[in-house]
């Protein structure tokens, strides 16, 4: 009888699938190596795009910062400016007072009493002077409370002044200045 071998064919069989196997293998490992540096391609393109992205915000944040600065400073010199015109202002306005206190002590001076001393600190003036009776003292008090520009004069001190007469008397006497409404210091 006549013996056939069918190992050698099916050797020949199963090494053909097995480099049928490693062919689709290789190229299973090729495609999947392709695509591996394509994702890695697009996924590194897109954190330069990040990168990019990035940067240009933070250069414009920094462009935006010194624009803050910039306002702020200008906004504290705009408050420096405010200030300087409000007291050039109240320097402007306050520069005829002194002549119209100057003028209402005038006014409010009696006839028989006579300023020695004149001395403002604040809003509190202070006058010593000398007056021929105490009846002129009082006279003058009721004047300074009349005007407008004074109020509140208080007496101090008084003393015998007997080189100016028999009932002559040095007086020291205090008051407040006051600003008159408006309608009536531009009168």
């Amino acid at each position: 009888m006549t013996r056939i071998n069918l190992l050698p064919w099916r050797e020949e069989l199963r090494e053909e699938k097995q480099k049928e196997f490693l062919q689709y293998l290789a190229f299973v490992l090729i495609v999947a190596s392709g695509l591996v540096f394509v994702a890695m391609q697009y996924v590194n393109a897109a954190i330069d795009d990040q990168r990019a992205r990035n940067s240009y915000v933070q250069n414009e944040i920094a462009v935006l910062n010194e624009r803050i600065t910039e306002i702020r400073d200008l906004q504290q010199r705009r408050q420096e400016l405010l200030a300087r015109m409000q007291v050039i202002q109240d320097l402007q306005g306050n520069r005829p007072v002194i002549v119209r206190i100057f003028d209402q002590l005038v006014r409010t001076l009696g006839t028989g009493v006579f300023y020695n001393q004149l001395q403002v600190q604040g809003n509190l003036v202070t006058v010593t002077g000398v007056a021929e009776s105490n009846n002129r003292i009082s006279e003058l008090m009721r004047n300074l409370e009349a005007s407008e520009w004074f109020q509140k004069p208080s007496l101090r001190g008084l003393r015998e002044a007997a080189d100016f007469g028999d009932q002559a008397s040095f007086f020291d006497l205090s008051f407040n200045q006051t600003l008159p409404n408006r309608a009536a210091g531009e009168e």
